[in-house]
């Protein structure tokens, strides 16, 4: 029975360790990634009450859901391979300060 060339080297991606450990820290980042979803609902939930009883959003919940949301952003990147630079707590939550205070009416 013949063996294909590529044998060897589908051999060697399956052993390489580096990819097996990008596939664990994604596991991890997958499970991360559905906990920050429902706080971001709870944010939303949130402001929608605050809008409809005060008539305003609240800022500081507004802050959450922005850093929630670049956090978010970084994971998917992070599992899509767009980056190899993994999420927090491996690296800052970049882009916090591109966020206006009151960009919105």
């Amino acid at each position: 029975m013949q063996t294909s060339p590529l044998d060897p080297e589908i051999q060697r991606h399956l052993k390489a360790k580096g990819t097996w450990q990008r596939i664990f820290f994604m596991l991890v980042f997958a499970f991360i990634l559905g906990v920050v979803r429902l706080i971001l609902w709870a944010v939303v939930l949130f402001q929608v009450a605050s809008k409809l009883l005060t008539g305003q959003d609240n800022p500081h919940a507004r802050q959450l859901g922005a850093t929630l949301s670049v956090y978010l952003y970084q994971i998917l990147l992070f599992m899509t391979f767009n980056t190899e630079q993994m999420p927090f707590p491996f690296a800052d939550l970049e882009g916090l300060g591109k966020f206006p205070s009151s960009s919105r009416h």
